[in-house]
C-alpha cells in the first residue's frame, strides 16, 4: 500500500493556519486587507478580550454574493489572480487565498455580506460550513472570529499576554490609519475606544491621533521622485526619535511592509542627528511600479524585495537630508501643564491598559478639540545673515558657565544651553571631515616610520584596502611578513598621537567586514574630533566661548554632535516667562 496519500482540506488549512495565523494581530491582519481591498471607505474592529475570545472586523465595501462568499472559504479561492503573469503585477494587499480558509480551520466564524443584491450569512465551526442563510441587503462585510484555537489547544497555549497581543493589534490598526488617511478605522477591545481616525485624507491628523499634538508639530513632509519611485509623506525632527523601529512606517503601494534595508537607509539618512540606538517617527509612502517588487517572499506578505533599489536609497537620502538640512533643529524645552500617555509598562494587566488608553484620550481631548484643530505647523527654516550667508542659529551672548560644562547665552529669541564638549566635537568634526575628504590632502612626514604587524587574516583584509589608505594621505608600504610601514600621514592625525591614531585608523578598517568609505571618514572623523575636542569640566574664558558659539553657527550641523546628542537646547522667552508666571493663559 502507498505511504503517501493527499492530505484532506482540513488538515491541510490547519497546517496553513501555522503559518498565516500565529496569534490575533494576523487574524485582524487578514480581514482589515480583504476590507480595504473590498473599497470600504468604513472599517469597525471590535475586539473581546484582546481577539482572543472574539474578533469582529466590519466594513462597508463592495460585499460578496452567496457563491462567492461560499468560495472564499476554499483554499486558494482568490479574486486577485487569474494567471502567473498576475503575480508578477499584484495591486492588491491580499492574493493567495490562504487566509480565509486558514483563519477558519482554527476558529469559529460567523459571516454576513451584501453586494446590494444577494445578502448573505455563513457559519463555519473548524473549517467546516454548518449553514448558509440570507442575510439583510446593507452594502458591506461583517465577518465575526471567535474563540481563535478553541481546537489546537496547544497553539493557544503559545498565544501571548493579553497586553501583548493588544498591542500589536493596535501598532497594525495604527500603520494601516496611516497608510490609508482616506478611510474612517475604528479600534476597540471590550468596548472602550482604542483608535479613531475621520477618513478625510489628512495624514498629520491620524499622526497626531497616534502620537499626539506634540509629536504632530515635529513632522515635516516630504516628497520625490526619480525614473522609478515616487516618494511621499512625513519624517520627524531628530529630537523625537524613539529608542525602538516601531514608529518607522514604510509602505509600498499602500501595503505596510518591514524591510531590514530599507529601515537602515532611513535611519542612516538621519546619521550624527541622532544617537546611535535611536529612531526617528517615518511615515514613508513608495510608490511603484508594481512589476519592480516582488511581495511574494513571506507568508504575512509583509516584506518584500526591490528592484533598482540603489535609485530608491539615493532618492530617500537624498530627500530626507535636504530636509533636516533646511531645519532649525534646537530642541525647545517647553512648558507644558499636561502629558499625554504614549506608553505603558509591558507588564501591566490588560484593565490597566485599557484605563491608560481611555485616560489618553481624555487628555488629548483636554488639550484640544480634534475636529476642531487646524494642524497646519509651520516649519522654521534657515534664516540669512548679512551677506547672503546660511546662518540656523542667531547670534548669542554666553552669559556664564554652569557645572564648569554647560554655557548660558542668550539672544532675542530666548535662553540657551550648550554642551561645550558636544559644540566642539561638532566644530572639530567638521573640520576634520573637510580635511579628510579633500582630494589633495596635505602630508606630513613621520620622523620614525610607525612599523604595524598583523595576524595573517587582518594582514589580507587590510591589503585590500592599501589603496584607500593612500588616498587619504598615508604612505604605507609592506615591509617583511605580515607588516606594514607608514612612513607619512596627513595632517588630520593628531600631533604627539600619531602612532596611536594611526593603529586605531587600521584597527577601524580590519573590524569593519562590509567595508564602507562613507561610514569609514565618519567614524575616523568623530574619533579625532573627540580627541581633540574640550572636555566637560574644561575651564574656558569668555573669549572663548565668543568663539565656540560662533564657530558652532558656522557649522552645517550646529545641532548634534557627531554620535547624534544635542550640542544646544532653548527655552524661549515665552517659555520663561510661563515658568515664571508672568504670563497666563
Amino acid at each position: 500500500m502507498a505511504k503517501i496519500k493527499i492530505m484532506s482540506d482540513g488538515l491541510a488549512n490547519k497546517i496553513a493556519a501555522g503559518e498565516v495565523v500565529e496569534k490575533t494581530m494576523n487574524v485582524v491582519k487578514e480581514l482589515v486587507e480583504n476590507s480595504i481591498d473590498a473599497s470600504s471607505s468604513r472599517i469597525e474592529i471590535e475586539l473581546i478580550d484582546a481577539g482572543v475570545k472574539e474578533i469582529k472586523v466590519r466594513d462597508d465595501g463592495k460585499g460578496m454574493g452567496r457563491e462567492d462568499a461560499t468560495l472564499a472559504f476554499s483554499r486558494h479561492a482568490t479574486s486577485k489572480l487569474i494567471d502567473i503573469e498576475d503575480l508578477f503585477n499584484i495591486e492588491s494587499l491580499g492574493f493567495r487565498g490562504e487566509a480565509l480558509p486558514s483563519i477558519a480551520a482554527v476558529s469559529k466564524i460567523e459571516l454576513i455580506t451584501s453586494n446590494e443584491k444577494e445578502g448573505t450569512k455563513i457559519h463555519i465551526n473548524g473549517g467546516e460550513i454548518l449553514d448558509i442563510s440570507s442575510s439583510d441587503l446593507g452594502k458591506g462585510t461583517s465577518i465575526i472570529v471567535k474563540d481563535l484555537f478553541y481546537n489546537t489547544p496547544v497553539r493557544l497555549k503559545y498565544l501571548k499576554n493579553l497586553y501583548i497581543e493588544l498591542a500589536a493589534i493596535t501598532e497594525y490598526i495604527n500603520k494601516m490609519a496611516l497608510a490609508y488617511p482616506a478611510i474612517q478605522f475604528s479600534l476597540t477591545n471590550n468596548g472602550k475606544n482604542i483608535l479613531k481616525t475621520t477618513g478625510d485624507r489628512d495624514l498629520l491628523k491620524v499622526i497626531y491621533h497616534i502620537y499626539g499634538v506634540e509629536t504632530a508639530k515635529k513632522m515635516i513632509e516630504i516628497c520625490g521622485e526619480n525614473d522609478d519611485y515616487y516618494i511621499s509623506g512625513y519624517i520627524s525632527y531628530p529630537e523625537v526619535a524613539r529608542s525602538n523601529r516601531n514608529a518607522i512606517t514604510t509602505l509600498v503601494n499602500g501595503r505596510v511592509i518591514k524591510n531590514n534595508r530599507l529601515n537602515k537607509v532611513i535611519t542612516d539618512a538621519y546619521h550624527t542627528y541622532i544617537p546611535k540606538e535611536k529612531y526617528p517617527i517615518i511615515i514613508l509612502n513608495i510608490d511603484v511600479d508594481p512589476i519592480l517588487v516582488d511581495i511574494n517572499i513571506h507568508p504575512t506578505k509583509m516584506d518584500i524585495k526591490f528592484s533598482k533599489f540603489d535609485e530608491l536609497e539615493k532618492l530617500l537620502t537624498t530627500e530626507i537630508v535636504e530636509k533636516l538640512e533646511k531645519l532649525l533643529l534646537i530642541p525647545n524645552v517647553s512648558v507644558r501643564d499636561s502629558k499625554t500617555v504614549e506608553e505603558v509598562n509591558i507588564n501591566a494587566q490588560l484593565s490597566d491598559i485599557e484605563t491608560e488608553l481611555e485616560n489618553s484620550q481624555v487628555e488629548k481631548k483636554a488639550d484640544t478639540t480634534y475636529e476642531e484643530m487646524i494642524l497646519d505647523f509651520e516649519v522654521q527654516e534657515n534664516t540669512k545673515d548679512e551677506g547672503d550667508l546660511p546662518v540656523r542659529i542667531k547670534k548669542m551672548t554666553p552669559k556664564g558657565i554652569v557645572y564648569s560644562t554647560y554655557i548660558i547665552a542668550e539672544n532675542e529669541d530666548g535662553m540657551y544651553i550648550i554642551d561645550q564638549h558636544a559644540a566642539a566635537e561638532r566644530i572639530n568634526y567638521e573640520k576634520v571631515l573637510k580635511e579628510i575628504t579633500k582630494e589633495n590632502p596635505i602630508i606630513l612626514d613621520l620622523l620614525v616610520p610607525v612599523k604595524i604587524e598583523l595576524p595573517s587574516n587582518e594582514y589580507l583584509i587590510l591589503k585590500q584596502k592599501f589603496e584607500v589608505l593612500t588616498r587619504l594621505g598615508f604612505a604605507i608600504e609592506e615591509f617583511g611578513f605580515n607588516t606594514i610601514l607608514i612612513r607619512s600621514h596627513p595632517n588630520w592625525i593628531k600631533e604627539g598621537y600619531e602612532e596611536e591614531d594611526i593603529k586605531r585608523v587600521i584597527d577601524i578598517m580590519i573590524c569593519n567586514e562590509k567595508f564602507n568609505l562613507d561610514k569609514f571618514v565618519w567614524r575616523i572623523s568623530a574619533t579625532q574630533a573627540c580627541r581633540m575636542s574640550i572636555k566637560a569640566n574644561d575651564y574656558i574664558n569668555y573669549e572663548d566661548q565668543v568663539y565656540l558659539l560662533d564657530s558652532l553657527r558656522e557649522c552645517e550641523n550646529p545641532f548634534t554632535c557627531p554620535h547624534g546628542r544635542p550640542t544646544i537646547i532653548t527655552y524661549t522667552k515665552y517659555d520663561l516667562e510661563k515658568l515664571f508666571k508672568r504670563t497666563m493663559d
